[in-house]
């Protein structure tokens, strides 16, 4: 099975984290099945500079291999867009495990714009690949949905139109996934800004991921690194 890691700041990760991406690939070693991380980028982003550049995980011994996604840090649904037929033509994956929405939401567009996107993102990535498996996480609210009551309601508003998009679009040959929010996610415990996964929201964060492939698919298993 080859995985590629489709997301924002909160996927890529920045100088010095570990990241969800490597709380995933520690499960995927764990399962004894033979498995493939995959994609165009490798490095974290280094806030210093503004640019994502780091080669700086927590873990040196992450192995680079490992270390591919397409993630980035202020990137969102309507920049994967043009970028998601290349990477998955060239980087052949079976599933995409994909963070998205909270950085349109803040910066870009509004849900029914970024709802529109999901569908362009879903159709770009299913004409590279057509039997191509994606699953994707809800976006979960940040501190700003604490103090701006109509931002929150723009996150609900996405999630609301992604689960009718996976419904809609769903389908035997290239299946679709919405996975829960991950379970006991606490943005004041689970982040270290409010926004971006600190070590038990990287965990709870590929939890989901791969509870949800487990529960709907049989892919794997449920999660036990936490």
């Amino acid at each position: 099975m080859r995985y590629l890691f489709v997301g924002d700041s909160m996927t890529v990760g920045a100088a010095g984290d570990y990241t969800w991406r490597y709380r995933m690939w520690q499960h995927l070693c764990g399962l004894g099945e033979p498995f493939a991380v995959v994609g165009p980028r490798t490095a974290l982003y280094d806030k210093a500079l503004d640019d994502a550049v780091s080669s700086d995980y927590a873990d040196p011994g992450f192995p680079l291999s490992a270390r591919r996604h397409l993630a980035g840090w202020g990137e969102g649904w309507q920049h994967m867009v043009p970028l998601i037929g290349d990477a998955v033509r060239e980087h052949r994956p079976d599933v995409l495990l994909i963070s998205l929405g909270l950085i349109d939401l803040g910066f870009y567009t509004d849900a029914g714009q970024t709802a529109e996107n999901v569908e362009r993102f879903i159709a770009t990535a299913r004409a590279a690949s057509p039997g191509l498996r994606m699953v994707l996480l809800p976006v979960i609210p940040n501190t700003r949905a604490d103090l701006d009551p109509d931002f929150a309601g723009q996150c609900t508003e996405l999630n609301t139109r992604m689960a009718k998009t996976v419904a809609e679009y769903d389908s035997p040959a290239s299946p679709l996934l919405l996975a829960s929010r991950p379970d006991g996610y606490d943005i004041l415990l689970d982040t270290y800004d409010g926004t971006h996964p600190n070590a038990s929201g990287e965990h709870k964060l590929a939890a989901a991921f791969a509870d949800a492939m487990y529960e709907a698919w049989g892919i794997g298993a449920r999660y036990t690194g936490i």
